[in-house]
């Protein structure tokens, strides 16, 4: 399931023949909405010698915890949209940055482009890991909460920790959204 849901990614990236804008984000850190995710109908497809090439990723996202690899672009990558990947949300930092903050959004649900559907198994403390230059960065989760789906999400964190914030549909809500601040252990 997981090698499927990697080839249809990687299938719809290599089909795209336009630019889809990203979503913003403001000095003050408020990020857009995450679009609600529909049921895609999916073919079978042979994956048994597939193999992912994270290299074309400027960072590559790990939570073991719930079996979660993937990459993501460049926040100026026409590949960086929700549509097809994890996105990074402009007025992100990447985690070699001080106190920075990597804003990292994805669908949940069932659809195959669905990367977090299953963030909402996380718990304070879990490990979440960001691969960015060769560097191997570990977080812990240290706040989850859910916020209306309005437009604006309000990023409550430590301004002096780097962090990373992950955000998506909350599970079993149309109205909510889930933020999962997650801080630099090293």
């Amino acid at each position: 399931m997981k090698m499927r849901s990697e080839v249809y990614s990687d299938m719809n990236i290599s089909m795209m023949d336009k630019d889809i804008p990203t979503p913003v984000v403001s000095s003050s850190e408020n990020v857009v909405d995450v679009p609600v995710v529909e049921n895609v109908n999916q073919n079978e497809v042979d994956n048994t010698n597939y193999v992912v090439d994270y290299s074309k990723y400027l960072g590559v996202l790990e939570i073991p915890k719930i079996g979660l690899k993937r990459g993501f672009y460049n926040i100026d990558s026409k590949y960086n949209n929700i549509q097809y990947n994890v996105t990074m949300v402009a007025g992100s930092t990447l985690p070699d940055v001080s106190g920075g903050n990597l804003i990292l959004m994805a669908h949940s649900g069932d659809a195959y482009i669905s990367y977090f559907a299953y963030l909402y198994r996380l718990e304070i403390g879990d490990s979440a890991f960001v691969t960015y230059n060769g560097i191997k960065y570990e977080y812990r989760i240290v706040d989850i909460y859910e916020v209306l789906k309005n437009g604006i999400v309000s990023i409550r964190r430590n301004r002096e920790a780097t962090t990373l914030t992950m955000i998506t549909c909350t599970k079993g809500s149309d109205t909510l959204q889930t933020v999962y601040i997650a801080e630099l252990v090293y």
